[in-house]
């Protein structure tokens, strides 16, 4: 008697909770929309160089990065072509380690363009004249180039090219040609960089070697930082006995104004370790990067 009772009251149970709850299946849709809400409105800012775009987040360089400049450059000619393919071409925004807007891509070149126009109209030329008309966006542009440098990654460009390699004499690399910007007049200086280390069971990729020349070069320099970051950047990559670094150059702001004097060569040097130290290694060091 008592189980015929006790199944029909289960019976009774739960055909109340059927009809009267919602269905477990809504109530799962219902929690899962709510996480989704509560994600969209929980996810922090970008921060420390991140490039927002769009709905997606991708890690930048500090700046706006290599890529990203790059990309700014040829999204702005396919757009001056009529064809822009992006369809995030007006959303992408960075963001400095404040949270705060720092440039739209587009803005940017567009400002740049813009200063460029400026100081043509303002040495008394007329920027609508056919020479001209494409002047300030082709000079831009090199300006993004001429100080790419800034945007490139020191990790990035050795690419783990670093070797354990018991050699303990003298690695050099010499004639290394660079090319870069005064920054004190923004006009060109170039020469020649040469380069010696003293392995401590690790050797560096000949070709990173010059690939951290044109990283500290595409920058606004001046010659004595630019031959102290070459040589403080191998040295923090291999952590060698020692290193040298000699850099000559001709300047264009001595040569085309000012003193006006076209055959003077600057030349600079950064000694580390026992290039400092021991005068016998730096002798041979200056020795062998000035044979013929």
């Amino acid at each position: 008697m008592y189980d015929i009772l006790l199944v029909i009251a289960i019976i009774i149970l739960t055909t109340y909770l059927f009809f009267k709850l919602p269905k477990l299946t809504d109530v799962l849709v219902w929690c899962g929309l709510r996480t989704n809400e509560l994600d969209a409105h929980v996810k922090p800012p970008a921060t420390n160089g991140e490039i927002v775009t769009g709905n997606r987040l991708r890690q930048g360089e500090k700046g706006i990065g290599q890529k990203s400049r790059l990309h700014m450059v040829n999204k702005f000619e396919n757009m001056s072509n009529g064809h822009d393919s992006s369809a995030e071409s007006d959303e992408i925004t960075h963001v400095d380690t404040n949270g705060s807007v720092v440039h739209d891509e587009k803005d940017n070149l567009n400002d740049m363009i813009k200063a460029y126009s400026s100081i043509i109209s303002h040495v008394g030329e007329d920027v609508n004249r056919e020479g001209l008309l494409k002047t300030p966006e082709r000079a831009a542009k090199a300006m993004l180039w001429f100080t790419k440098g800034y945007e490139e990654n020191f990790d990035e460009v050795i690419n783990k090219a670093v070797f354990d390699e018991d050699h303990d004499e003298m690695v050099i690399l010499r004639d290394i040609e660079m090319f870069s910007l005064c920054e004190h007049h923004l006009v060109p200086f170039n020469g020649k960089v040469h380069i010696g280390y003293l392995p401590n069971k690790k050797i560096l990729g000949l070709s990173k070697l010059a690939r951290v020349v044109e990283m500290y070069s595409r920058r606004l320099q001046v010659q004595e930082r630019l031959t102290k970051q070459i040589a403080t950047a191998i040295l923090q990559a291999i952590h060698p006995a020692g290193v040298g670094v000699v850099v000559e150059a001709c300047h264009m702001c001595m040569m085309m104004r000012g003193v006006q004097k076209i055959n003077a060569t600057t030349t600079t040097s950064c000694m580390l370790g026992v290039f400092r130290e021991d005068p016998k290694t730096r002798e041979e060091f200056l020795s062998l990067i000035t044979k013929k």
